[in-house]
């Protein structure tokens, strides 16, 4: 799954916008944003084990999200 970008729509009706980006050796940028907010949540995996699915970008960002009351599944 080399550089995707998809939204997901929660059980809430938020929406949120991933990227998932393959870096060299084995590396991967992934990021999350709330539709309609400025605040972008990113990380960069030096050894991701890529490729990895949707569901492995997601659970990066779902304590973040979930701890800023951004998410409620």
């Amino acid at each position: 799954m080399p550089d995707q970008e998809w939204v997901k729509t929660f059980a809430d009706g938020k929406k949120v916008q991933y990227i998932y980006q393959e870096l060299p050796e084995d590396g991967a940028y992934l990021s999350a944003q709330i539709a309609g907010h400025e605040v972008v949540y990113s990380v960069i995996l030096e050894r991701a084990g890529n490729p990895l699915s949707r569901e492995e970008v997601e659970s990066h960002f779902h304590s973040e999200l979930s701890n800023h009351g951004e998410l409620l599944n």
